[in-house]
This record gives structure tokens, C-alpha cells and sequence, in this order.
């Protein structure tokens, strides 16, 4: 077992970005965003999975946008392009799955 900790940084500073875990096929990154603030254009190699742990982020993926929230979960096929925007602060996992 390994427990991970991935604390609340916003307050601190702006667009945090940080590995949280990587194995064999599966890396864990840990997203915080300030409303407003976006991450450009771009696709993954990898499945995609998206769990917002606090707040709501819009995604645009292949033109269709998308707003996850606590409540839902969002996932992309590799190659899909998608940009984001913080609708709220936010915190969110990223799961990128090796198909």
C-alpha cells in the first residue's frame, strides 16, 4: 500500500502541476487551476481519465465541450484533441492509462 498525500495548493500559488504516481502502464498527475486559467490545445497517446476532486474545470475535446465536476467523470481515447479551463478553482486528477 502506498498512500499518497496531494494537498489543496492554490492559495499558495497559481496553475500547480504535479506527478503524483507513475507504474508499469498508469501515470497520476495532480492538477490545480484558479478560475480562468487554461491549458492549451493538445492530445495524449494514452486513455485519459479526469477526476475532479474539487471545483468544475470545461473541457473542449474534438470540438464539444464539456464541463466535469465533482459529480462526474470525464474519459478521452487516446489522440483526442482537448484543452481546458478552470470554470472554478479547481482540483483534479489526471489518469493516463497505457492502452
Amino acid at each position: 500500500m502506498n498512500l499518497i498525500e496531494t494537498p489543496y495548493l492554490l492559495t499558495e500559488k497559481e496553475k500547480h502541476i504535479q506527478k503524483v504516481l507513475k507504474l508499469d502502464n498508469v501515470f497520476i498527475s495532480n492538477i490545480q487551476l484558479k478560475i480562468g486559467e487554461e491549458i492549451p490545445e493538445h492530445d495524449s497517446k494514452k486513455e485519459v481519465i479526469i477526476a475532479v476532486r474539487k471545483g468544475a474545470v470545461a473541457f473542449m475535446v474534438e470540438g464539444e465541450e464539456v464541463i466535469v465536476t465533482e459529480e462526474n467523470v470525464l474519459h478521452m481515447d487516446p489522440l483526442e484533441m482537448h484543452s481546458l479551463k478552470a470554470v472554478e478553482d479547481t482540483d483534479l486528477l489526471v489518469i493516463q492509462v497505457t492502452p
